[in-house]
This record gives structure tokens, C-alpha cells and sequence, in this order.
């Protein structure tokens, strides 16, 4: 059983020296106060075996340098691929109208938004929608529906465009 006053004593004492240890190992201030706060979360997630632990802040710092390790290590394999490939290619800017669907999917429910997203996006059909969502296939068109009547009344101007496409092809 973990026992919240202890490791907050534990935290207040050992806090300081510890992001200083981080910032040294690191030799980033963001980058320590990252490491530190994984470390603390991983001893608040063990506390009840490491609050008997002989020496908790010993085991503490020995998790912030191998994250920092593990970290080092993720940067190094990725400046070996950049080195490799060159940078990512620049991303042109979203469209307008990309803009205007984003804005609009936002004022949709989640579950509008993600039904409209499986579809559209991933091509899913009803019934794989409703396996992956866990609710009936009827819901499921609900919220295609209801999502689809809803995109149409935010982006009146947009959806008329659609149609008039539509119907020249």
C-alpha cells in the first residue's frame, strides 16, 4: 500500500537535488525537469516496496540517469537517420478549407467526430465502426448522420461546393 504522506515528505526532501542532478546528467533544464518527473512518477507507482528501500534516492537517481541514457541514445539513433536521409520535406500550409472542416469538426460530439473520421479516413464501413466503438450498428449511422447534418449547417458554403461538384461529374 502506497502511503501519500510519505513519498510527498519523501518528494519535498529530495526534489531539489535531484532536478540539479538531473540538469547536470542532462545538461538541459526542460529536459532534467522531464526526466525527474518520469522518475518521481515511477517511484510513486512503486512506493510501497521502495519506500523500505535502503536508499530511495540513490534508486531515484539511478532511474533519471538511465532515462536520460535511454533518451540520448533515441536522439542519437535519430540524428543518424537525419544524417541519412536529410530533414523531413516542409509540410505546406492547410488549405482553407481544411481550416474550416477542422473548426467545424471541433463543435461536433466525439463520438460524431470519430465515426465521421473511421469512415471518411479510414474507409470503415458501419458495421466495422460499430466492432470498433463497441456500440450497435444503428448508433453508429446515428452518428454519421447527425454528424453529417451538422457539418452541413456549420459549412453551408463549403457543402454547396461539394454538391455542385457532384453534379458535374
Amino acid at each position: 500500500m502506497r502511503d501519500a504522506q510519505s513519498f510527498d515528505d519523501f518528494y519535498r526532501s529530495t526534489a531539489r537535488r535531484t532536478l540539479r542532478y538531473g540538469y547536470a546528467v542532462a545538461g538541459d533544464h526542460i529536459e532534467a525537469q522531464d526526466l525527474v518527473q518520469e522518475a518521481y512518477t515511477r517511484a510513486w507507482r512503486q512506493w510501497g516496496r521502495l519506500s523500505s528501500h535502503p536508499a530511495p534516492e540513490a534508486w531515484l537517481r539511478l532511474v533519471v540517469a538511465r532515462l536520460a541514457t535511454d533518451r540520448w541514445r533515441r536522439l542519437h539513433r535519430w540524428r543518424v537517420v537525419l544524417s541519412r536521409t536529410g530533414p523531413p520535406a516542409v509540410a505546406p500550409p492547410p488549405s482553407e478549407d481544411g481550416v474550416l472542416l477542422v473548426g467545424a469538426l471541433r463543435q461536433l460530439p466525439a463520438t460524431h467526430r470519430q465515426a465521421l473520421a473511421l469512415h471518411y479516413l479510414f474507409d470503415m464501413s458501419v458495421e466495422e465502426i460499430a466492432r470498433e466503438t463497441d456500440v450497435p450498428v444503428g448508433t453508429v449511422k446515428s452518428w454519421l448522420s447527425r454528424g453529417r447534418s451538422r457539418l452541413a449547417a456549420l459549412l453551408p458554403d463549403l457543402c454547396a461546393v461539394e454538391l455542385e461538384a457532384n453534379d458535374v461529374s
